[in-house]
């Protein structure tokens, strides 16, 4: 069994990829106070949220479980709409050699967009699961985000 994966899920919403890729790009402290499955953010090392040196610490919930990790942002693609951070911490570490969550905001020609998370990962061994767990919560954040960004 393959110890390296890649799960990829795109989910149709309203707002426009301008505006999802500015929330993750310019605003990613916001998402705190939108998203219901993330329960505080922070940063812990570094002056500007979106800086590639700076560490954010994230408090959310995987599979029904409150979960911690640290992320930086890995890169940062403007043309594509695309950012892509690398996880990790104690909780993710002890399960992941790597994990990367990639964002993409693909606009729609009829309005709307396509948000596209991939997880990239590396289990330690076979007994460790896929990370399942963040394809739902990214769906569920997904969701809660899109209803932000249509009042704004």
């Amino acid at each position: 069994m393959a110890l390296f994966g890649k799960i990829s899920i795109e989910i149709e919403v309203h707002a426009t990829a301008e505006k999802w890729f500015k929330i993750f790009s310019t605003q990613l402290h916001d998402v705190q106070n939108i998203a219901e499955s993330v329960h505080e953010t922070k940063l812990h090392h570094g002056e500007d949220w979106h800086h590639n040196e700076s560490i954010k610490h994230w408090t959310y919930v995987i599979d029904g479980k409150v979960t911690t990790c640290h992320e930086s942002i890995e890169s940062l693609d403007e043309e594509s709409k695309t950012i892509k951070c690398k996880l990790f911490g104690e909780e993710i570490d002890h399960k992941f050699k790597v994990f990367n969550l990639i964002f993409q905001a693909i606009d729609k020609e009829n309005g709307g967009a396509i948000a596209k998370w991939t997880i990239e990962y590396e289990r330690v061994d076979e007994e460790v699961d896929p990370p399942y767990g963040y394809v739902e919560y990214v769906h569920k954040c997904t969701a809660d985000i899109d209803g932000h960004l249509l009042k704004a």
